[in-house]
């Protein structure tokens, strides 16, 4: 059901919610473009061990736009981005990855298609690798267990002859269009999202520590008809993953767990139980080559370093 958004406000105020762990001086770049663009700035950290915070008050003394909430463990990403939705004020919640820098029109581009329609509730920008090549995530298709096998195994390069059959989830591939155009979802490393719309839908599912919680919450939006819109205009650099590189096994598997989470939530009702069961053993033998791979690397480096 659409709750219809008050268009009274002609200029709704925007609250970024940016979830760090030891992000480092990314997060201090990340601050400084949010902050001409937003009414407040509120930064989640979830028990950073580096200078993170430090840097933050070095950087920012008195800034009254800034908040910074300081979690005593790792609550993980979804758990963090509800503590801070629940402490904004703007009528627009902006999540933010810290290891993002935004252009100077980003936020008012994003603004513009938000508020186009009432039937629209959440809003990505285009994410570009610090060289402006474009990233996968920032415009998809949901990846159902289908399309992520067929992507796991290569599948894809079979779309072009069959594009129904191996169409692949990630739509940077794609040319980029030169307008808004509807997605199925977005990444939640850039979204900006109407409160009125969040209160129908729900907050992120804390049941996803890391990877996935993003998808979760477009699938929820789409299911109650809110409208989901990628924004070519809104130009963000993203330098991807700079926490995660740290610990690249931690990672891996709660992004393999959120996955299986994902697909039994929405689609263990779709296929039978077998072929899910399957889907599952598939998810974590890939997670096994990860790691398999992850530890032959490390070895290597540390023979030959």
């Amino acid at each position: 059901m659409l709750v219809k958004t008050d268009t009274s406000n002609s200029n709704p105020q925007v609250s970024a919610v940016i979830v760090s762990y030891n992000s480092g001086p990314y997060l201090i770049e990340c601050i400084r473009t949010v902050l001409p663009q937003a009414s407040e700035i509120l930064v989640v950290d979830n028990a950073s061990s580096d200078a993170s915070l430090e840097l933050c008050k070095l950087h920012f003394p008195n800034e009254p736009k800034l908040i910074i909430i300081n979690n005593l463990s790792n609550v993980g990403f979804s758990v963090a981005c509800n503590i801070g939705a629940m402490e904004s004020t703007g009528d627009f919640l902006f999540f933010l990855n810290p290891d993002c820098k935004l252009d100077d029109t980003v936020v008012s581009n994003l603004k513009q298609v938000l508020i186009s329609k009432d039937s629209v509730g959440m809003v990505g920008g285009l994410l570009v690798n610090p060289d402006g090549s474009e990233q996968g995530g920032g415009r998809r298709a949901v990846p159902t267990p289908w399309r992520s096998f067929v992507r796991a195994f290569g599948l894809n390069h079979f779309a072009k002859r069959w594009p129904k059959l191996f169409f692949d989830f990630n739509l940077h591939q794609q040319p980029l269009p030169d307008q808004p155009i509807e997605v199925e979802a977005i990444s939640g490393a850039c979204m900006l999202v109407k409160r009125s719309a969040m209160n129908d839908v729900g907050l992120w599912d804390e049941g996803y520590f890391l990877h996935c919680e993003d998808l979760d919450w477009c699938m929820r939006f789409r299911k109650k008809d809110w409208k989901i819109m990628f924004v070519p205009t809104a130009v963000v650099t993203h330098e991807l993953g700079i926490s995660s590189q740290k610990r690249p096994v931690f990672v891996a598997w709660h992004k393999h767990k959120g996955m299986i989470r994902f697909y039994r939530k929405f689609f263990r009702h779709q296929y039978p139980g077998i072929l899910m069961g399957m889907v599952i053993i598939g998810v974590w033998l890939r997670f096994s080559i990860i790691i398999a791979h992850s530890t032959a690397q490390r070895l290597f480096r540390a023979r030959h370093g």
